[in-house]
């Protein structure tokens, strides 16, 4: 069974990462945070000696929370401004692809705003 403190060192490790996949999946930086921080929860809860793979098991949870907050969107039938402009990422933890292409998407935005 792993030790608390090694959950939390894991977490950590992949906490740009997951933020970054529901960003890309809710288009806000705050609801992106709050599905992170459910995944951290779930985690607290679950059992995961048997998991191999911590970072896929994460991002998995993370999807599938993000997922069910669209649902959401959905049941509640939110009307959404005429044009959804994304919030903007303002920070980067690390230099990586996946890090890129979020940055990428950050720019593009700001381009659409100008015009």
């Amino acid at each position: 069974m792993p030790t608390p403190e090694w959950l939390t060192e894991q977490f950590e490790q992949q906490r740009a990462h997951l933020r970054a996949v529901a960003y890309w999946m809710l288009g806000s930086a705050s609801e992106a945070e709050d599905a992170v921080q459910e995944s951290w929860i779930r985690l607290g809860r679950a059992d995961v000696s048997d998991v191999e793979n911590l970072r896929g098991w994460l991002t998995t949870v993370v999807a599938r929370v993000c997922l069910d907050l669209l649902r959401t969107r959905t049941s509640r039938r939110e009307d959404l401004l005429d044009v959804h402009v994304p919030d903007p990422v303002i920070t980067r933890a690390d230099r990586d692809l996946e890090s890129d292409a979020v940055l990428a998407d950050s720019v593009g935005l700001a381009l659409l705003v100008v015009l």
